[in-house]
C-alpha cells in the first residue's frame, strides 16, 4: 500500500518553552524512527512571546515544518480551522503544542488510518490508557461531560472532547466547515465524523501533564459553547442523520471521469471571458 502523507496541525499560543521540545521529539519519531511522510503546521495564535521564532529555528533544519500566524480575534477553534485549511496531506492529526501528548500514539494512529479506519478517536480512560496529572476537578467535569455524551449520541467512545485524534483528509472536508471558535471545536470534528457513521476506532493512549505554562482552557467559559456545539450536533444526528450518511456514503461511491475537452469560440465567449 502506497504511503498516505500525515499532517499534523498543532495550535500554539504562548508556548514558546514547549514549542521546541515538542519539534524534536515529533521529528525524531516520525521522521528518524519510523519515515513516515509528514508534514507538521504550528499554527501561532497571536502569541505574545517567542513561540514564532522557535518555529522558523526549526524550519531551518526540517523543511517539512511550516508556520501558520494568525491575527486576533484568537482562539483554539480559530487556530485549528486556519491550521486545517493549510493541510496538504491524506491524514490529518490534531496535536497538543504543550506536551501532554505522546508522539508515539501519533504513529499508532497513522497505522490505523493505513488498516482503513476513517478516524481514531484515543482515549484516556479505557484500559492501557496511561494518564499523569490530571486536575481533579477538569477530570470530574471531563468524566460527566463525556458519560452524557455517550448516553445522548449512543457511542462506546468515551473521551471525545479530547482534541488529541486522528481523521483522514477527506473527512475533515466533509464534515467541515467547522464553526467553532473555541475547545468547543474537538466535540465539533468528533461528533460530526460520529454523525455521518464513518469508520472510527478508539484506543488507548498516554496523557501527560503541562511541563510549561499553564492550560489556555477555562471550564466556566467553556461552558456555554459546548453546549451549543452539542445542542448543534445531536440535532443533526435527531433530524437529518439520514442525509448526513446518505452524502457520506455515497462520496465513496464517486467515480471520476475527465470531462471531454470543450473548444469554445471567440464568438461564444462570454465578455468576462475575453477580459483575461
Amino acid at each position: 500500500m502506497t504511503s498516505m502523507k500525515l499532517s499534523l496541525v498543532i495550535p500554539a499560543h504562548n508556548e514558546q518553552e514547549n514549542i521546541g521540545p515538542c519539534l524534536t521529539e515529533l521529528t525524531r519519531v516520525l521522521g528518524t524512527e519510523h519515515g513516515i511522510p509528514h508534514e507538521i503546521i504550528v499554527v501561532d495564535d497571536n502569541s505574545s512571546d517567542r513561540t514564532a521564532d522557535v518555529v522558523r529555528e526549526f524550519q531551518a533544519t526540517f523543511p517539512q515544518i511550516r508556520l501558520v500566524r494568525r491575527q486576533p480575534p484568537g482562539g483554539f477553534g480559530r487556530a485549528i480551522r486556519s491550521g486545517l485549511s493549510a493541510v496538504q496531506g491524506d491524514v490529518v492529526v490534531i496535536y497538543m503544542a504543550d506536551l501532554s501528548d505522546d508522539p508515539q500514539d501519533v504513529v499508532m494512529y497513522y497505522r490505523k488510518i493505513m488498516d482503513g479506519y476513517d478516524c481514531v478517536y484515543g482515549s484516556r480512560f479505557i484500559r492501557g490508557s496511561h494518564v499523569e496529572q490530571y486536575p481533579k476537578v477538569k477530570l470530574i467535569v471531563n468524566r460527566l461531560v463525556n458519560t452524557a455524551i455517550r448516553w445522548l449520541f449512543w457511542t462506546k467512545f468515551n473521551d471525545l472532547t479530547n482534541a488529541f485524534k486522528a481523521y483522514r483528509t477527506e473527512v475533515i472536508r466533509a464534515c467541515g466547515p467547522f464553526t467553532a471558535c473555541h475547545f468547543n471545536i474537538t466535540l465539533e470534528m468528533s461528533l460530526g465524523a460520529l454523525n455521518r457513521d464513518y469508520r472510527i476506532v478508539q484506543v488507548p493512549i498516554s496523557w501527560y501533564g503541562r511541563k510549561w505554562g499553564a492550560s489556555k482552557l477555562r471550564l466556566k467559559e467553556m461552558g456555554r459553547r459546548y453546549l451549543a456545539t452539542l445542542l448543534m450536533t445531536y440535532g443533526q444526528r435527531l433530524l437529518i442523520r439520514d442525509d448526513l450518511v446518505a452524502e457520506q456514503h455515497g462520496s465513496r461511491e464517486l467515480s471520476y471521469e475527465p470531462p471531454l475537452e470543450l473548444v469554445t469560440s471567440p464568438v461564444e465567449r462570454s465578455d468576462s471571458e475575453q477580459a483575461v
